[in-house]
């Protein structure tokens, strides 16, 4: 299989959506509870663009596997190096490296535009992911008991975090 990153494009983001409203719904990897529409996630996606942060796609054999993207940790002068990242796989190419080499290429990008530190913010009941950020040197440095409530029940979030 053929894995091409490339930053999105406007024609992406019914892919993307798919993929967001689908851990929306099925997951706590977001503790959104609605689905989000097509007009606020291209909102969401066109405010990363205008403030120069990257959105990008993994695309295996002409389908939309994935994307990932970062964003502002806190909105305050002194935190202008810290960026919080995501990164979402298609249910249908989990597995395949495609989180990996989002997560990589992320990274990269973050080190190119001088940014000193990436945060992931983690359902601590999604152990994959925890694990995943690890591989790629990330290290907890917190955890927020009972921050979210979905699905019936208190969740909790693990802060993880990689200095570039």
């Amino acid at each position: 299989m053929n894995l091409h990153i490339r930053p999105y494009t406007e024609k992406d983001i019914p892919a993307i959506l798919a993929i967001i409203n689908d851990n929306i719904l099925h997951s706590t990897s977001l503790y959104d509870y609605e689905p989000r529409t097509l007009e606020k996630q291209t909102a969401l996606l066109a405010e990363k663009s205008a403030k120069n942060f990257p959105v990008i796609i993994a695309e295996m054999d002409g389908e939309i596997a994935g994307f990932g993207m970062y964003g502002e940790f806190r909105f305050r002068d002194a935190y202008r190096f810290t960026v919080e990242h995501s990164v979402y796989v298609s249910s249908a190419f989990k597995g395949k490296g495609v989180g990996g080499q989002l997560l990589q290429s992320l990274i990269e990008l973050a080190k190119k535009q001088g940014l000193h530190t990436m945060i992931g913010v983690i359902d601590a009941e999604n152990t994959e992911s925890i694990l995943f950020h690890e591989k790629y040197g990330f290290k907890t440095v917190g955890v927020i008991k009972e921050s979210g409530f979905k699905f019936g029940r208190w969740l909790d979030s693990v802060f993880m975090q990689r200095m570039l």
